[in-house]
């Protein structure tokens, strides 16, 4: 049995998503939900569909080894970035190479980098006029959405859509997509 970690940051939708579709399968599991926000959604989510699900906080994250120490004890195969927005330490990166993903809301190298996330993409994407855009699925390093491309789906943007009718097109290809390369990086 694979394990995956999810770390997010919000609502958890892309988590539950996840959750649900490795529940009852003999491949993979996720075992454990860390967030860096208290008040996140996700915290809900997980306790409904009954996983392990913590919080922490930045120092936890980035000046002592505690993430680092809980992701060791609980061994993942895989780690999820599913709406996780902070930067990943290095410490972390280096303990798990090429074990650590991050879903992206738009078709990178566009639309990348620190502040770019969310709705702040899509907005990005629409006053651009841009034709399309999609979902990128990469690795994690030390820079913000710079790891190697495993990825992309792509959807038309009408120059009627809004930055709210992107977002729910860019929702759908997560849904769709992510849960099945999630499942592919484990074979």
């Amino acid at each position: 049995m694979k394990h995956i970690v999810i770390f997010a940051s919000g609502s958890g939708t892309n988590a539950e998503n996840l959750i649900k579709f490795f529940h009852n399968r003999d491949n993979a599991s996720v075992i454990q939900v860390l967030t860096n926000n208290p008040h996140a959604k996700v915290l809900e989510r997980c306790k409904k569909l009954n996983v392990s699900a913590l919080s922490f906080n930045k120092t936890a994250f980035y000046d002592t080894d505690h993430v680092l120490y809980l992701l060791k004890s609980v061994k993942p195969n895989l780690i999820v970035l599913a709406g996780f927005l902070w930067k990943f330490p290095e410490n972390i990166i280096a303990e798990f190479p090429n074990k650590i993903i991050n879903i992206h809301p738009a078709l990178l190298p566009k639309y990348g980098g620190k502040g770019m996330y969310g709705m702040h993409v899509h907005k990005a994407v629409v006053v651009n006029k841009e034709k399309e855009s999609g979902i990128t699925i990469h690795y994690v390093n030390e820079d913000y959405d710079e790891g190697a491309i495993i990825f992309q789906a792509k959807c038309d943007v009408l120059a009627s859509d809004s930055a709210q009718d992107v977002a729910e097109k860019i929702h759908e290809l997560e849904m769709e997509h992510f849960p099945k390369v999630v499942e592919e990086l484990l074979k």
